[in-house]
């Protein structure tokens, strides 16, 4: 018998992608001499552990429980060792994971038969930050801003629409302190992500970048809209006194009703776009776009709310398109804090090392177990279970059991006919074994 046997979607998903191949040949340079175990597949069985729930190095110590599954695994103190090895390498081992990444991810979009995860033809890209909180003295986890300690990392993940999850593409480890509306941080992190995209998607407007009001600086959107790049992007702005007392000028003919994902009209809704000296200093095609709601019962207005409604606002270089529209495109970056959520379910809950550099290559772990989390489902699984989160993916099909049997030379597992999901696993099983071998 097998525990943990649905695993074998995520082993067999690293196989078709050649995700094992490409990390192997990026961290050759780390393998030592006469050494047993290949370094990537030693960060591979992290990956994997990370995926089925572990929260630290040591978990991988579940895997060699399961050698039928998941084939010969490396001891606590050859992980440990490697990932030492990996942080004293500092950006060179950084850079290698990634182009391993990068690579394989645009193997990924090819089999999954779509040119972008998103229907229409775009490659939407989130960033946001997330607090790390640490429960142990830690290298660069001072005092957060939420009166804790830890860090404040930045993500950024390609949404996949309402289709799907979503990819990790970006992953910024930041003291504890670093501010939000750091327009550095932002650069390289959108850097760093755009670095993960096939070659035509990191430049041009089938591209957006979307996030909140931590991006809304005047750099970072100069950033994007520079020449020879000129993505398309949607960044929140706060809300200023001028941009008050504008909204509380525009006429009721100019507002226009906020719509759902489906077209229909939201309900005490509507959005207007704002015209004035709003965003000096940004590029030029900069759009404001103002957004008031009707709150919840019992929700608490802020001073900058008019007439009982709740504003927001964001700029947007994006042309052609109603601006009920780009409104509901930017409403929608609310799927970033899914996609955080995921990510702490996955590893993100904590960063278990003490140095940063080491906890940067947990981070890299971190994405990796993602990316497979989101790869497999890409590849083999339709309909609502693709919309899965890894808590429920877990749950569902790779916490099932199975039986090694061997019959005719072969070895093959038998999942038990009783367990609900167990047509669901061999049907991905199965769309797997479809996929042409990686070259």
């Amino acid at each position: 018998m097998v525990s943990e046997a649905g695993a074998v979607l995520l082993v067999e998903t690293v196989r078709k992608t050649g995700l094992d191949r490409a990390i192997s040949a990026a961290l050759a340079p780390w393998r030592r001499p006469r050494a047993v175990h290949d370094p990537g597949k030693i960060l591979l069985d992290v990956a994997l552990a990370v995926a089925l729930g572990g929260d630290c190095l040591a978990d991988v110590g579940t895997l060699p429980a399961e050698p039928g599954v998941f084939g010969p695994v490396a001891s606590d103190p050859t992980v440990s060792r490697l990932v030492d090895a990996l942080a004293a390498a500092g950006p060179k081992a950084l850079s290698a994971i990634r182009a391993a990444r990068a690579e394989t991810r645009e193997r990924v979009w090819k089999l999954a038969g779509t040119a972008t995860p998103d229907a229409a033809g775009h490659v939407i890209v989130d960033l946001d930050g997330v607090l790390v909180l640490a429960h142990s003295e830690k290298q660069d986890a001072p005092g957060t801003w939420k009166k804790t300690f830890g860090h404040h990392p930045l993500m950024g993940f390609v949404d996949h629409g309402s289709g799907g999850t979503g990819e990790p593409v970006a992953g910024l480890l930041r003291p504890g302190n670093a501010g939000s509306n750091t327009a550095a941080d932002h650069i390289t992190t959108a850097g760093l992500a755009l670095a993960q995209l096939p070659k035509k998607y990191r430049r041009g407007r089938q591209t957006l970048i979307r996030t909140d009001s931590a991006g809304g600086t005047h750099e970072f959107v100069a950033w994007l809209a520079q020449r020879g790049r000129w993505l398309s992007y949607s960044v929140g702005m706060t809300i200023t006194e001028q941009i008050h007392q504008a909204v509380l000028k525009v006429p009721a003919t100019a507002w226009t009703a906020a719509i759902e994902p489906g077209g229909e009209i939201r309900d005490g809704a509507w959005v207007a776009e704002l015209s004035g000296d709003f965003l000096k200093g940004c590029p030029k095609g900069t759009r404001l776009i103002v957004h008031k709601e009707r709150p919840y019962t019992g929700a608490q207005l802020r001073i900058t709310d008019a007439d009982g409604l709740r504003l927001t606002c964001f700029a947007t270089n994006a042309t052609g398109i109603p601006i009920a529209a780009l409104e509901l495109w930017h409403r929608q970056r609310a799927r970033a804090e899914d996609r955080i959520r995921a990510a702490r379910a996955t590893g993100l809950r904590n960063l278990p090392l003490h140095d940063t550099a080491q906890n940067q290559i947990w981070l890299e772990i971190v994405q990796l177990a993602l990316d497979l989390l989101a790869w497999m489902p890409m590849l083999a699984q339709t309909g609502e279970i693709r919309r899965r989160e890894p808590r429920r993916l877990r749950f569902l099909l790779l916490s099932a059991a199975a039986q090694i049997v061997t019959t005719a030379r072969r070895r093959y597992l038998r999942f038990a006919g009783h367990w609900p999901w167990t047509d669901v696993i061999t049907d991905a099983l199965a769309r797997l074994e479809a996929l042409p071998n990686p070259a």
